[in-house]
């Protein structure tokens, strides 16, 4: 463990998952490295979710599991000692397969710092699309079990995929991302992420059936923030749009630095260095450079 005793990262779980309950809309912009997460936390952000694709992409590698899973947690372990919020990491399938292999990873989690994960049940063969659901729920109560275990509960944020990429017409889509969804709730999950949905009318559908928290993905056509929470969406996460847009900024002034425009114009928006390098600054030095 980098940074945290277990009471204080139990803590943090407990609030963590308090927060899933209300009375704002629990709004998580993913980060993707020490810095983007010490950035969140400065503008007030009360936790933080980790990207598995800004944070693969960051390390070079494509999305989709191909960033080898110690990186992955290093990463992690890098963003949670970095912040005094708690951080959920998003671990993608599990980097491997069974509940003996969820196990290990919820307790290289908490080594790592982390309190919660996502953990989703698509898969990235060409047999399937989809994990078996009975092979999801194991690896979902195995990972409650082993944070139940050490008295840090881990929050599980289980994701489906089936209502976005799944077969079928949108009414056979919806019905087993349900279905998924009840299933993970009764092992374990704490908070169901179901991307995809994006009208008010199937959201609300939604929250109706699994009856729990859910997890909405931001983006173009779902509903503003006070719609979401008016129809029952308890968490807005950003996934790897943030990071995405941000170096969309960064190409932005590439193309300037290449058109030769005035150095001062292309930085204004820049963070000053010694604004910048405090955020890392031992928290006494800050507070002795806040006062002088």
């Amino acid at each position: 463990m980098l940074n945290s005793s277990f009471s204080d990262l139990a803590a943090k779980a407990d609030r963590f998952r308090a927060l899933h309950a209300g009375p704002q809309l629990l709004v998580l912009t993913n980060v993707w490295d020490a810095i983007s997460a010490r950035l969140v936390e400065e503008a007030g952000f009360p936790a933080i979710a980790t990207s598995s694709a800004s944070v693969a992409q960051a390390l070079g590698y494509a999305d989709g599991q191909f960033v080898p899973r110690q990186e992955m947690l290093a990463a992690v372990a890098r963003v949670a000692r970095a912040v005094r919020i708690p951080v959920s990491a998003d671990l993608e399938g599990g980097y491997g397969v069974g509940p003996e292999n969820a196990a290990r990873l919820a307790g290289e989690l908490i080594s790592a710092g982390a309190i919660g994960l996502n953990l989703e049940d698509g898969l990235d063969e060409a047999s399937a699309k989809f994990k078996d659901l009975s092979q999801q729920v194991e690896e979902i109560h195995a990972i409650h079990e082993v944070g139940a275990g050490s008295g840090i509960p881990i929050v599980i944020n289980a994701r489906t995929d089936t209502f976005w990429q799944g077969k079928g017409e949108s009414g056979e889509r919806f019905a087993e991302a349900v279905r998924r969804c009840q299933a993970y709730r009764h092992a374990g999950a704490d908070c169901l992420f179901v991307p995809g949905l994006t009208d008010a009318e199937t959201i609300s559908a939604f929250v109706r059936e699994i009856g729990a928290p859910l997890n909405v993905l931001a983006g173009a056509g779902v509903p503003n923030r006070g719609e979401l929470t008016r129809l029952g969406v308890r968490r807005l996460s950003f996934g790897s749009s943030l990071g995405r847009a941000t170096y969309g900024h960064f190409r932005g002034l590439l193309r300037r630095v290449a058109s030769d425009e005035p150095t001062e114009t292309i930085l204004a928006g820049a963070i000053p260095y010694a604004e910048l390098n405090a955020l890392f600054l031992p928290r006494s030095a800050q507070k002795a450079q806040r006062k002088s």
